[in-house]
């Protein structure tokens, strides 16, 4: 395994970070288990969850199975980077949700006691909420990190212009602001590169990819290594990339490479990207991808991978002159 830092921090993450929305509602505890133990000799750090994760179990249930993990060794706690996440709605409560202060300083604690910890390493923002003030939401991750409880401050799901808001506003608090921004992006759906990554480059944000492999479309034969589960919509876009995806499939086999491989090593390729992190409901999934960051796309088969799916263009230069 290989490591970058994570955005403009010293601190060090594995170019493959383990997603565990599928522990507990999907994959057994014992196979999360085992998954975890496999993905730590592998040398991934970076395990990413979120405090809804839980599913048909209930939020704060995937949680709560890392938190049994880790006691299983507590040395495994000093050997990860820990991610959590902080927004989605988690009871009836009209208060028990999005970035005010009261719910971020509620949810942190609530996720240590489930996940049985003492501090989170990267705490993420899940999504934007446009009803919080900029300065609440630092005035609230300031008071956590002084209580020592988490050490920094990352985003998901983040537009460009916000991402700079945020890290403007943490510069005039003297605040290290943002290290993080956890985007969709994948060959198929590359709209972050309009403005997202730019911000982040911008801001010295390392861009955390979550759905690499579109929801397993980009994984060949296997239907869900990167833990997104098949639904009516990823089967329209399936139908609607046929002959993209035909055409990706040729490459792939041109190079030897599963399709899950290619489409990891171009994504680790990309500028600015810290680390992708997969979501696989079996040892076998965890397997089939640890090759990626050993794998180097030469410059024809970047080109040719653009050629079947073009991204974007820069902003503002792809929708004006």
């Amino acid at each position: 395994m290989k490591y970058r830092r994570l955005g403009r921090s010293a601190l060090q993450v594995s170019e493959l970070g383990l997603g565990t929305m599928n522990f507990g509602p999907a994959t057994s505890e014992s196979d999360s288990f085992a998954i975890l133990d496999a993905a730590i000799e592998a040398g991934i750090n970076l395990i990413d969850t979120a405090d809804q994760y839980g599913g048909r179990l209930g939020v704060g249930a995937t949680e709560s199975l890392l938190g049994r993990w880790l006691a299983q060794d507590p040395s495994r706690r000093r050997r990860i980077v820990l991610a959590t996440k902080v927004h989605e709605p988690m009871s009836e409560d009209v208060n028990d949700r999005g970035l005010s202060a009261r719910h971020i300083q509620q949810a942190c604690d609530a996720s240590l006691r489930r996940l049985g910890v003492d501090h989170i390493d990267l705490y993420q923002m899940h999504h934007i909420d446009r009803a919080a003030p900029i300065e609440e939401i630092w005035q609230a991750m300031d008071r956590l990190i002084a209580q020592g409880k988490i050490t920094y401050v990352g985003s998901s799901n983040f537009p460009g212009w916000f991402i700079a808001r945020a890290n403007e506003q943490a510069s005039a608090r003297r605040g290290l602001g943002l290290v993080s921004e956890q985007s969709l992006y994948n060959l198929i759906e590359r709209r972050a590169e309009l403005e997202v990554i730019p911000a982040c480059q911008a801001y010295g944000v390392g861009l955390v990819v979550w759905s690499p492999l579109a929801g397993g479309l980009l994984a060949g034969g296997d239907s869900d290594p990167d833990g997104r589960r098949r639904s009516e919509s990823s089967v329209a876009t399936a139908a609607a990339y046929a002959e993209q995806l035909a055409q990706f499939g040729r490459i792939c086999d041109d190079l030897g490479e599963t399709p899950s491989a290619v489409a990891l090593a171009w994504l680790l390729q990309r500028p600015g990207v810290s680390s992708a992190i997969i979501g696989p409901r079996r040892r076998d999934q965890l397997a089939s991808v640890l090759r990626a960051p050993e794998l180097r796309l030469d410059a024809e088969t970047l080109a040719r991978l653009d050629d079947i799916f073009p991204g974007p263009g820069p902003a503002p230069e792809a929708y004006a002159w």
